[in-house]
């Protein structure tokens, strides 16, 4: 279901992208099957009932189906392609990334919308599973959006490691895929959506991983990271720190919530 791809064309395209090792694929999938991965998704207020639902300073109006068990059977099938060997084994060759793995849990990929009013800041990914320690090297994302219009916003942004100059903004029209390294630099975001109420972003996600840590790999692992745009002054030193402190502080909440717990219970009993 995916178009032919030149592995040649391809590579030779991206030792000349910035800010960091990227690539954009138009009319990605066959046609009719993106028309059918698309009149799969589920209205966006249905994808707030039956995925996670996004409404802080970072990440607002967004919502995310990493349940397969949900999925359609067109989203399964593409599910499926963007997991099979032959696809990562090209992933692999085309990034210099040798054994990429894909995750069966979708954690923070799956099916995306972001409706009327949201948004995605600026931000570099997590980049470990400790659970399964997997370091993470690409994330791929394919838009589903027939018609969508410039005024309506929602682009993909990539910014530079100092979060001073964004690269590229590309338009999230359908069929329209992007692949991008992961790394402590690849800073991205989608500036702010601005689609009718009976609309919304569409977009499917996976990442890929490697057993082996990355050359840049410092032993330090972490969450999602958020910056502010250069522009974005009040959200950068007042928002965006109090989203922080008020994370930092519902994780200390339920850290004590915990331990009291197991206090409670106490230590197992002999047998």
């Amino acid at each position: 279901m995916i178009r032919p791809i030149n592995p040649e064309e391809l590579r030779l395209r991206m030792r000349s992208v910035t800010p960091f090792p990227h690539l954009l694929i138009d009319n990605f999938l066959d046609p009719e099957f993106a028309r059918l991965v698309h009149d799969s998704f589920p209205t966006y207020e249905n994808a707030r009932k039956i995925g996670r639902a996004f409404n802080t300073v970072n990440e607002k109006m967004k919502t995310q189906i990493t349940d397969s068990s949900q999925f359609a059977a067109p989203v399964l099938e593409l599910n499926r392609i963007l997991a099979a060997p032959s696809w990562l084994e090209l992933l692999s060759a085309l990034f210099d990334i040798p054994s990429l793995l894909s995750d069966g849990e979708l954690i923070g990929g799956g099916m995306h919308q972001t409706g009327p009013r949201g948004r995605l800041d600026v931000h570099v990914d997590f980049n470990y599973i400790a659970e399964r320690q997997l370091h993470r090297r690409l994330n791929i994302l394919i838009f589903f959006n027939p018609e969508w219009k410039p005024e309506w916003g929602g682009f993909l942004e990539l910014w530079d490691q100092e979060v001073k100059r964004c690269h590229h903004s590309f338009e999230p029209l359908f069929n329209r895929c992007v692949i991008f390294e992961t790394s402590e630099i690849s800073y991205h975001g989608v500036t702010a959506v601005h689609c009718p109420p009976d609309q919304a972003r569409k977009s499917f996600a996976a990442y890929y991983y490697t057993r082996e840590a990355p050359a840049h790999w410092a032993g330090e692992a972490h969450d999602t990271v958020f910056r502010s745009r250069p522009y974005e002054v009040i959200r950068g030193r007042v928002l965006m720190p109090a989203e922080r402190a008020a994370r930092i502080l519902r994780q200390s909440m339920w850290d004590l919530r915990r331990q009291i717990r197991q206090i409670v219970k106490g230590p197992p009993a002999n047998r």
